[in-house]
């Protein structure tokens, strides 16, 4: 399945937080997302977002609604939780 990648405002701020090579496979890794939801994907229970995908040291926080996966966040893995 094809899933379109959208971005939060808060996703785009979280992302300009982070240094230039971080934030470059940060973004490698999500639109890799556009056609396979495989790898460091983990299903969140009892937490919103619903998602969590594993880049290094930072975590991606993220729903799929229908064909799009949302992001909410991105955070280092001490802010994470």
């Amino acid at each position: 399945m094809k899933y379109k990648i959208e971005f939060k405002p808060r996703a785009m701020k979280d992302l300009r937080a982070i240094n230039r090579d971080d934030a470059e496979r940060i973004l490698v890794k999500v639109r890799a997302m556009e056609n396979n939801l495989a790898g460091n994907v983990k299903h969140l229970t009892d937490f919103e977002p619903q998602y969590r995908l594993r880049v290094g040291d930072y975590r991606i926080l993220f729903d799929i609604e229908n064909d799009s996966v949302i992001v909410y966040h991105i955070k280092h893995r001490r802010e994470a939780h």
